[in-house]
């Protein structure tokens, strides 16, 4: 049975497309590894490459992204309005074909500790891989992001690495490497450049302040787009599926004055997730087969097999 899983990570770079693209080709230069996506954006200054390897490639896989970006990134001239707190900042594992959270979670430990053995990086352990329930958010590893994180690291003895010193690397930052489930990025931009706008929406709608199940959401101003921006992650869609949010952020918005200009897929989409939802009616921006998680897996391991 052919074991595969799903590497997702986050790199603090989206508007130099030659440096992503030299962090793509490192991922992709081992054996065994199936690049499915890669996606920029200019205003949250970051990239996110999706790939799919076995379990036994997909750690060095990511390992060679991290140094890459560690090369060609300096978090100290980094400025974008997406949370961060390093060059690699986010590395999730996801279990796909024959393989499980626990072999995922498994896979996370190793390759942050090896993070910080080979390029001296700090690393912190979230989701199904953190070793502490405080660790298991993410949002609470990037709190006071790359500059607050490299303050307080030294200061507060909560605030230490899972693997490292206790300060962050001078230019590269710290990296969070994670398992977890297939996560969907959905962003809804308004047709408003009232930032506040998006914040208070964010905070109607997110789960942590009591809205929708699954649902991390917060309020972004998009400069080259002149929009405010709700930017989601939906951690479980079949909780919540992904029409239900679509349509709270809708209602939210509309009751402060804006509507939905367009909505956005970051990444991939399992097509689960897409079950009887037409992606027009989501008003999903150039939606097409090339966003389904499913089809493009199946078109990169036809590719290898020729």
């Amino acid at each position: 049975m052919r074991r595969l899983i799903e590497c997702v990570p986050n790199f603090s770079e989206g508007r130099d497309v030659g440096k992503v693209r030299e962090i793509a080709a490192a991922i992709r230069s081992g054996s065994d590894v199936y690049e499915l996506g890669v996606t920029m954006d200019a205003d949250h200054n970051r990239s996110v490459i999706t790939f799919a390897a076995s379990p036994a490639s997909v750690g060095e896989a990511a390992l060679r992204g991290v140094k890459r970006a560690a090369e060609l990134i300096d978090m100290n001239l980094h400025h974008g309005v997406h949370p961060r707190i390093g060059a690699t900042d986010v590395v999730p594992f996801v279990p796909l074909e024959g393989s499980g959270l626990a072999d995922c979670a498994r896979i996370a430990r190793w390759t942050a500790e090896e993070i910080w053995r080979r390029f001296r990086i700090p690393t912190y352990l979230y989701e199904e891989a953190a070793l502490s329930a405080e660790r298991r958010n993410l949002a609470a590893i990037r709190r006071g992001q790359f500059e607050g994180l490299r303050r307080e690291v030294q200061e507060d003895q909560n605030r230490r690495p899972d693997f490292g010193e206790a300060r962050l690397n001078p230019t590269a930052g710290a990296t969070a490497v994670g398992a977890r489930k297939v996560l969907i990025a959905f962003n809804v931009n308004l047709d408003t450049e009232d930032v506040e706008i998006a914040r208070d929406v964010a905070r109607a709608i997110r789960a942590s302040n009591g809205g929708l199940a699954c649902v991390k959401a917060i309020g972004l101003f998009l400069a080259s787009r002149a929009r405010a921006q709700v930017s989601m992650n939906l951690t479980d869609y079949t909780v919540t599926p992904l029409d239900l949010v679509f349509e709270e952020v809708s209602k939210q918005a509309k009751s402060r004055g804006a509507a939905v200009a367009e909505s956005e897929i970051v990444g991939l989409i399992p097509a689960g997730a897409l079950n009887a939802i037409s992606p027009k009616r989501l008003l999903i921006r150039n939606f097409s087969d090339d966003m389904v998680l499913e089809f493009r897996l199946e078109r990169a391991l036809a590719g290898a097999s020729r």
